[in-house]
Parts: structure tokens; C-alpha cells; sequence
């Protein structure tokens, strides 16, 4: 029996976190989009799937909320009627649904939830693997999705799903690269790839992006500490901007575009293999989320110098303070995802061109620039000014140099016949 323990230890985070935190978090993504999108229209969102709450002796009624809508919309899908063409390869445009959910329901093993909590003289991890290289293990299984979309495309055969399913290759490529590169500077101040350990040390030292706010400072001397903000800074943006391209949101959503793919890789879908991917769009986004909070915005961690008293905090035999992490965690991620969502419906669609261009001519070249500035931070301790200046000038230059060739690459407008 003391055998078994651990393994049905693991079997119940996997449990909590796959089907009772991320895959929730899909139905919540897609009612918060609906009410927030309602809010920048202007319009009326969804308002009349709700509960009843007035029968039940309440003064008011919550229906117009449209709380139940997620599951009016699981409903709706669950019960359409599931049509496969009769020219499509059937194998394959069955499989290519399970492609795109399954790798963000994997990535979610090495996401620290909160610290550590006491059951019973026992610690349990809210991290279902805590393995030494997570953001390894992350970009490995989540660049798998990519064959979900590009075998539906393929296997749908017809032009518009293909078109998409290879938007969806060369834009998934292109991103992964400063993906990877982004984080390398981050990598390189903790030096280490474990996430429960990088969050741990946000969490005695200051978080990546707000040191001082969260009560924290990092472990760098002096001017490192304030020059490090830099490169840390560029880490965060082209990351974040990354994974918009990654999760195929807006306004990277070139693979699915209605103005010239009609519906992109899945417009031969329906019922519950359009639901998946449906859902594995909104899980990719969640995963994002909770790697910029865990990579730059201290995960778990509180800051203020309070997470070594909340994880004190115990009633009986259970030390609950990992619970309170947990939630803080949780608030963090939801803040990001209400994030996605103010995003997609203020910033209008690139074009492919300019996709394109931004990954390859504007990011690829900024995140490696960024390596060797963090780099240049971090390898010297007594960094002076005179070396801060012609790092800063030597990094304008090269930046101009990037905009000036992104400037002279741009293809002519095609002159209009009269």
C-alpha cells in the first residue's frame, strides 16, 4: 500500500490539473472572451442562458448573465451532427483533431500550480512532473500541434484547409525560433530549466519583471540588477508576442482566416472534431499564459516577502499555504488570458507578408541581440559606465540596421491598372 501512494499521489494532480483546471479554463476563456468582446462593441453579449436564481428566493436574477452559455455552446456542438466528407482521408482527418488538444493537455505535467504542501506528514508538489528541463519539455510537445493542423488541412483535400494547414507550418517555425531564443536570457540569469526552481527563487529574490514591487530584489550587484531590466524586458515582449503567433491568435490567426480561407484547416469540420480544435486553441493559449507567469511574473509567488509565511500557514496536520499560491496562480493566469482577449479584439489581422517579416526580419534578429546583451550583463560584475554606453550604441546600430533592412525588403505596391 505505501507502494501505491505515490502514484495515486500523481494520478490525482493529474486529475485536478488537466480536468479540473485547465480544461475548465477553455468554457471560462470562451464566456470571458464573449462578455469582454460585448463590452468593446458595445453590444449586448450573451444574456439569456443562465439560472433561473429568482425561483429560488434570490432578488435578482442572474440569468442575464449568461453564466451557462459554455455549456449551451458544449451542448450545441456535443449534439450536431458529425459529417465527414466523402473525399476527405478519413484516417488522418480524424487523428488531426487529437493532434492539436492532446499536446497542451501534456504540457500542463510541468507547470508549477503553487509550493509544496503537508498532508498528513507527507509533501506533495503542486506540479505533477518536476522535471529539470520544463521549457525543453514545453516547445518539444507543444510544437506537436502543428501536425494536428497541418494534417487537417492536408487530409481535408480541398485548396482552403490546405492553404491553412501550411500558413499554420511555415508561421509555427518561424515563431518557435525567437520563441526559443527569447528565453534564453532568462535561462541564463537562473541557470537552471527546472520551473519549480525558477519560480522559487522569483519568489526569495523578486520576480523577473518587478523586482522591487514584489518585495524582492534580484541577485545581481548593483548597476547588473538595473541593466538586466533590459534585456529581461525584450525577453518578455518578444515571448509574449510569440506566443500569440504560437496559439494562432489574433492577430496571428492567418491559418484559420475567414476573409480569404473561408474557415482555414478546419472549415470541413464539424460537431465535436471542430470542438477540439476549438479547445485546443484555448488550452494552447491557457499553456502560454502560465509559462509567461511562471517564466517572468513570478508564478505561484505572492512577493512582499510573504510566501515564506503563507506556506507556514497550517490547520491540524495540513499545511494549506500551498492552496493560497495556488489561487494566487490562478488570478495571474486569468489576468493574462483576459489579456489574449483585449488583444484580439483591438489589434487587427497582419497580413501573411507581414507575419512573416515580423518573425523573421524583426524577432529572430532582436532575440538574438538580446542573448548578447544579457550576456554582456551578466558576465561582468563591475560593469562601468563607458561599457553600458557602447553596449547601448552598439545595440541602437544594430537595431537601426534591422529596421533599415525589414525598410528596403518591402515589395512594391503593385500599381493599379486604369
Amino acid at each position: 500500500m505505501p507502494e501505491l501512494l505515490p502514484i495515486g499521489i500523481t494520478l490525482a494532480k493529474i486529475v485536478v490539473f488537466t480536468f479540473l483546471v485547465l480544461l475548465p479554463f477553455v468554457p471560462l476563456s470562451v464566456y470571458f472572451e464573449r462578455r469582454f468582446s460585448a463590452v468593446i462593441q458595445d453590444r449586448v453579449g450573451p444574456n439569456r442562458v443562465g439560472l433561473p436564481l429568482t425561483l429560488l428566493g434570490f432578488k435578482h436574477d442572474v440569468r442575464l448573465l449568461g453564466l451557462v452559455q459554455p455549456i449551451a455552446d458544449g451542448l450545441k456542438l456535443f449534439l450536431k451532427e458529425d459529417f465527414t466528407p466523402s473525399y476527405v482521408r478519413k484516417g488522418f482527418f480524424w487523428l488531426a483533431p487529437a493532434l492539436t488538444l492532446v499536446p497542451a493537455l501534456i504540457t500542463v505535467c510541468v507547470i508549477p500550480f503553487g509550493s509544496d504542501i503537508t498532508v498528513f506528514g507527507r509533501q506533495v508538489s503542486l506540479v505533477i512532473a518536476d522535471i529539470d528541463a520544463g521549457p525543453l519539455f514545453v516547445f518539444a510537445i507543444a510544437s506537436l500541434s502543428v501536425y494536428g493542423i497541418t494534417l487537417a488541412g492536408w487530409s481535408s483535400n480541398s485548396k482552403f484547409p490546405f492553404i491553412g494547414g501550411v500558413r499554420s507550418t511555415a508561421q509555427m517555425i518561424s515563431y518557435e525560433i525567437s520563441l526559443g531564443l527569447s528565453i534564453i536570457p532568462v535561462l541564463m540569469y537562473y541557470g537552471e530549466l527546472n520551473l519549480g526552481a525558477i519560480v522559487r527563487h522569483q519568489a526569495e529574490h523578486g520576480w523577473l519583471l518587478l523586482p522591487f514591487w514584489s518585495g524582492g530584489s534580484l541577485s545581481l550587484p548593483g548597476a547588473q540588477t538595473a541593466l538586466f531590466w533590459i534585456p529581461a524586458f525584450i525577453a518578455f515582449l518578444i515571448f509574449t508576442i510569440s506566443i500569440f503567433a504560437e496559439t494562432n491568435r489574433m492577430p496571428f490567426d492567418l491559418p484559420e482566416c475567414e476573409t480569404e480561407l473561408v474557415g482555414g484547416y478546419h472549415t470541413e469540420y464539424s460537431s465535436m472534431k471542430f470542438a477540439l480544435f476549438f479547445m485546443g486553441e484555448y488550452a494552447a493559449m491557457v499553456i502560454g499564459s502560465a509559462l509567461i507567469v511562471t517564466l517572468f511574473l513570478g508564478g505561484w509567488s505572492l512577493g512582499f516577502g510573504l510566501d515564506a509565511r503563507i506556506a507556514e500557514l497550517h490547520f491540524g496536520g495540513f499545511h494549506y499555504g500551498g492552496l493560497i499560491h495556488f489561487g494566487v496562480f490562478l488570478a495571474k493566469l486569468l489576468a493574462f488570458i483576459l489579456f489574449f482577449i483585449l488583444v484580439r479584439w483591438t489589434v487587427p489581422r497582419f497580413r501573411y507578408d507581414q507575419l512573416m517579416k515580423l518573425g523573421w526580419v524583426v524577432f529572430f534578429e532582436a532575440a538574438l541581440i538580446n542573448v548578447f546583451l544579457a550576456a554582456l550583463v551578466l558576465a561582468a560584475p563591475d560593469l562601468t559606465a563607458t561599457a553600458t554606453t557602447i553596449g547601448a550604441i552598439v545595440l541602437a546600430a544594430v537595431g537601426a540596421a534591422v529596421v533599415w533592412v525589414a525598410k528596403v525588403s518591402e515589395t512594391p505596391a503593385t500599381p493599379t491598372r486604369a
